[in-house]
């Protein structure tokens, strides 16, 4: 805000900012990874006196690789938004604009790291704030009432949903003296706290409602298409690339191990939804005549494999979604950065207005080519590891849900290469597009690596999530045994009782 009257010097500060905190992860991967189980860097402070509310943060192996890829997506994004700075129509709004962005960056770390759950949910809502506001002011579509409704549409669909929650965090906190997570799993270690199935259902339900919306998770998905297509381009990547996994790690993070009960038992009907998204969104996504829209759809399709291996409970599904959540933020990421690219030079994302530009432009189509291929889950890329354990674990779960999966990736594999075909080859359409300059390669190149190098090197990225996936399956086992042991204390009681 002090630089907002210097568009310049406003962007070079966001840089700045935005680079040492990718820094700073870097440097906290060491650490992290040798004891991936343990909280890392953790901060405890003191902030409401009652209730007893901390700002307590950390990292630990789950959230390490998701704080990472937040660090470099916002990077990214910021870098990809330097022509408000370079524009004198807007460079009175510019510095508001990267402003937004780095608190909306800020919110995203915030919830990977929240150990409050009351800190959780601040962060959780406070995202709301800087997509409300970018969303509404520099909307990409060319009607300004389409994009405020965009934008109301958004914020009613996940306010509501994620107000719900905060009324379960306030009934687990009365029922167990703590908004600390680790705190209460504690306590459920010990066995002094306990839900009864007829508390953990309602709590699961709207934990559960709360994160689905977020993701989005079919048919809580209204809001995703139209929020996606007219969001600015730099928003649209931090939105695609890492919103949605703010509810698939919510999923993993505290549904699983805070109500393991309720959510196998409301594991199949999930599992179902999840189904639904994945071919739903391929079938929607064949015949979207928009990119961004097909790329939203496509988000959708690939989201709903990621909560089917949360909900296979197993080290297979979980270590495939965890991984998944990751790679799909990177190519997700790559992909609209890369629409975003040919909106500027076409004025539209509409795919009819492309085709053949191939041959005028080859880095261009073989970056997007490159991104395409990790979408569909090509051996080598990244997103074909995360796709594999996760339909290994839907295997051993229940083989229907592996095999509709399966169907799922023929699909993206149809419209992917559809989009790719229509929109690079063949006759040119109409008039050349330029291909990318030095500065947009530049700032697309971390993409790239990381997409190839996630591909080639999972084994440098599972291990830490899969120790964090293990310790929350040993926790959510341990509360089902739990309930079995009552249920067959309580039958012997009334056996011996008659």
């Amino acid at each position: 805000l002090f630089l907002r009257k210097n568009a310049t010097g406003a962007f070079l500060a966001v840089i700045a900012g935005s680079g040492l905190t990718l820094l700073n992860v870097i440097f906290m991967v060491r650490e992290v990874t040798h004891n991936p189980a343990k909280l890392s860097f953790a901060s405890d402070l003191a902030w409401i006196p009652y209730p007893p509310i901390h700002f307590h943060v950390g990292l630990d192996g789950l959230s390490l690789w998701l704080v990472f890829a937040t660090a470099l997506i916002s990077l990214v994004a910021i870098a990809s938004a330097h022509k408000l700075a370079d524009d004198p129509a807007k460079a009175d709004k510019a510095a508001l604009f990267y402003a937004w962005l780095l608190l909306l960056e800020a919110a995203i770390i915030g919830v990977f790291t929240a150990q409050d759950l009351f800190l959780f949910y601040v962060f959780f809502e406070l995202t709301l704030l800087p997509t409300l506001f970018l969303m509404g002011q520099w909307g990409s579509d060319r009607d300004p009432a389409k994009n405020i409704a965009s934008t109301v549409q958004f914020f009613i669909y996940t306010f509501a949903a994620s107000i719900l929650m905060l009324g379960g965090i306030i009934y687990l906190f009365l029922k167990s003296g703590t908004f600390d997570y680790r705190n209460i799993m504690a306590q459920v270690a010990a066995g002094s706290f306990r839900l009864s199935p007829a508390e953990q259902m309602p709590l699961f339900l709207v934990f559960f409602f709360a994160f689905a919306v977020k993701t989005p998770l079919f048919p809580f998905h209204a809001w995703q298409a139209n929020a996606y297509s007219t969001a600015p381009s730099a928003l649209g990547i931090v939105m695609a690339g890492l919103l949605g996994k703010l509810g698939t790690y919510g999923l993993l993070r505290l549904c699983l191990p805070l109500f393991p009960n309720a959510a196998r038992e409301a594991a199949y009907w999930i599992n179902g939804l999840a189904i639904i998204a994945i071919i739903y969104g391929g079938l929607v996504a064949l015949v979207q005549p928009n990119m961004k829209r097909l790329l939203a759809f496509s988000s959708l399709s690939h989201l709903g494999f990621i909560v089917l291996g949360i909900f296979t409970f197993n080290h297979y599904g979980l270590d495939g979604a965890s991984y998944l959540m990751v790679c799909h933020a990177f190519t997700t990421a790559a992909l609209f950065l890369l629409a975003g690219y040919l909106e500027e030079r076409k004025g539209s994302s509409e795919i009819a207005e492309f085709g053949g530009i191939a041959t005028k432009a080859p880095w261009l189509a073989t970056c997007f080519l490159v991104c395409t291929l990790a979408s569909l889950g090509l051996p080598l890329l990244n997103n074909f590891v995360g796709e594999f354990l996760i339909l290994q674990g839907a295997a051993f779960y229940s083989f229907p849900y592996a095999a509709g999966a399966a169907v799922g990736v023929i699909l993206s594999a149809c419209y992917l290469l559809w989009m790719y075909q229509r929109t690079f080859l063949g006759p040119l359409a109409a008039e050349a597009v330029a291909d990318l300059n030095g500065r947009e390669l530049f700032t697309l190149a971390p993409l790239l690596l990381i997409i190839v190098y996630m591909g080639i090197a999972s084994g440098n990225f599972l291990p830490a999530q899969s120790a964090v996936n293990q310790s929350i399956l040993k926790q959510s086992k341990m509360n089902v045994e739990f309930k079995v042991r009552n249920e067959a204390n309580s039958k012997a009681e009334a056996v011996n009782g008659n």
